[in-house]
Formats: structure tokens, sequence, C-alpha cells
């Protein structure tokens, strides 16, 4: 498998036609079919129902090419940074992040990065928890923020926090209506909606795992690709969500109600390569221990607890 076979496979899942695509790439059609055979085989499964019209893809084309435009993107993205640096226009710092840490400090982290080094090129790059510590192997970031403790000895973890949890509830059910903290007991035999799907583990794990060791049953769970999603089926009354507090922010026609257990949290973790001595490294560290420092309303209304120090290095494995 090579990128050129990417680049066509996108391109007829794109057009939906075979001449169409051939046409956008500037090729005849039988070399395009022939590579996406040979792409077929390599992998073992069908990607494009050819018979309809217009073309389909099968449920294991459309994974395919969602990979498939994640990988291109970030190729596209390497080779630009790449020659930045190479010309020496400027640094490149790539932080990759879960979409819940948006709704807390990572944005006005970056804001300060900019401020104080208005010559850094910083990339962000959404990724889970669990994408992020082979990325940061590989080199394809640089910093992470997370929500999975790990044991890799090759990166270093720092919890910065840890995060009360709430339940997203539908507006017009009995437990929407009370305001006071829910317990835990109280989600028994309601249907449950946790995310991510895939990959595992993953702050799904930590919920589930959360309410069966308090012995908690629910109803059934519906496992989700993002927490967009998840809040949007929990709008159409399809269960109740577990999400970080910061992020209740994403929608305001669901009802929150934080739970009412001390082991209801979940940890901000900053991960970066064990031995990297960057300055930004450094920098990104301060501006965090700052920017804590100024108690801003986010930290004090999200966190059960104050942000724990000192807590550096290779953590348990994650929840």
């Amino acid at each position: 498998m090579d990128l050129r076979q990417l680049r066509y496979f996108t391109a007829v899942a794109r057009e939906r036609n075979f001449t169409r695509a051939a046409q956008s790439l500037n090729i005849a059609q039988p070399p395009l079919s022939r590579q996406i055979q040979l792409l077929e085989e390599e992998l073992g499964v069908v990607l494009i129902l050819r018979k309809s019209r217009p073309i389909k893809l099968t449920d294991a084309g459309r994974l395919f090419y969602e990979q498939a435009l994640q990988v291109l993107g970030r190729v596209d993205q390497m080779k630009d940074a790449t020659r930045r640096v190479g010309l020496n226009r400027n640094r490149v710092l790539s932080i990759g992040f879960v979409a819940s840490t948006l709704y807390g400090g990572l944005p006005s982290l970056v804001r300060k990065l900019r401020q104080n080094v208005p010559e850094l090129d910083i990339q962000l790059l959404e990724m889970l928890s669990i994408q992020q510590i082979p990325a940061l192997k590989e080199g394809r970031i640089d910093i992470g923020f997370g929500r999975l403790r790990h044991s890799d000895p090759n990166v270093v973890g720092t919890v910065l926090r840890e995060e009360r949890l709430v339940a997203a509830l539908p507006q017009d059910t009995s437990l929407a209506r009370d305001p006071a903290p829910l317990p835990l007991a109280a989600l028994a035999g309601q249907k449950l909606i946790v995310y991510p799907k895939e990959p595992r583990p993953s702050y799904a794990d930590q919920i589930i795992n959360l309410l069966q060791e308090e012995g908690i049953r629910t109803a059934d769970v519906l496992e989700v690709r993002e927490i967009q999603t998840a809040l949007g089926l929990v709008a159409a009354d399809s269960g109740i969500c577990i999400i970080p507090s910061s992020a209740r922010q994403m929608r305001s026609d669901v009802r929150y109600r934080i739970i009412d257990s001390p082991r209801a949290t979940s940890p901000v973790i900053l991960n970066h390569r064990a031995g990297d001595t960057s300055r930004y490294l450094d920098l990104v560290k301060q501006l965090i221990r700052d920017m804590y420092a100024e108690n801003p309303v986010w930290l004090e209304a999200n966190n059960l607890r104050a942000p724990i120090a000192g807590e550096e290095g290779p953590g348990p494995s994650g929840r």
C-alpha cells in the first residue's frame, strides 16, 4: 500500500465514479481500476461495490476512506511544516488534544503561547488519548492533552487536574428536573451513551468501569464515535451521557447535573516524550502554572479539587 493508492481510492470514493475520478487524477481509467483492485487484494476486503450506480462504498470502504483522508491530510501537514522549518521561516509545535479539553484551558493556553512566541507555528490536532502516545513517540506531535493514564516509559504524563463528571440528561425527564447533584445509583436501569466507540481503551472505559465498580447496572450501553454525537443523542432523548464538567458548554438543549461521588472525575493529562528538553515544553508548563495560579472561572467551577502538582511520570494503566 502506498500514498498513490490512497489518493486514487479517495478520488474514487469522492467522485463515486471511476471515469470522473480518473479525469480528476489526470490518468486513464484502467490503471486506476487496477490500483484499487490491488489495494483490495492487499487488505483482503471489498472496498467498493462496483455494480451500483453511482458506485457505493462498503462498510470497510467507508472506514478506510475516513482513515485515508486523515493520513493524506497529515502527510500534507508534514510536508508544509518541514518546508517551513527547512527554510527557517518558523518553528513548529504540534499539539494533540481530546475534544473536551477545548472547553477547559487549552484555548487560553494556546493564546498565551502565541503571545509569548509569535514566531511559533502552533498546529492543533484532535486525537484520542490512546492515539497520542504513539503519535508522540513517532514525532507526529510534540505534546498531548488527554484523559487516559498510561504506563509507557517513553512518554511522561503529568496530571494537571481531576475534573468533575456531570450527567447530560434529556430535558423532559424526571432526573433533569432536580438541579441537585446526582447520585451514581440514580443511573441504574438507564440507557447509557458512551464515547469514543474506538479505539479502546478510552474515556468510554473510564465511565463503564466507574459504574461497574459501584455495582451499577444500566439498561443498555450505546457506543458512539465522539462527544458531539453523544450529546446530540441525549438531546433526542436516546439516553444519558457522562461527560467532563467543562464540556457542558457544548449544548444548551440538555440538562446537566454534577455526579455526586468523589470518584466521579476524569484526569486532564499533559503528555510529552521522555527526555524532551525543548524550551517550548518548558514554556508550556510555565504558562499552565501561571494560568492555574490565576484560578480562572472554568477551573474553579469544574474541578473537584485543586490541580495536582508534581504528579509526573508514566502513570498506572488507564482506568
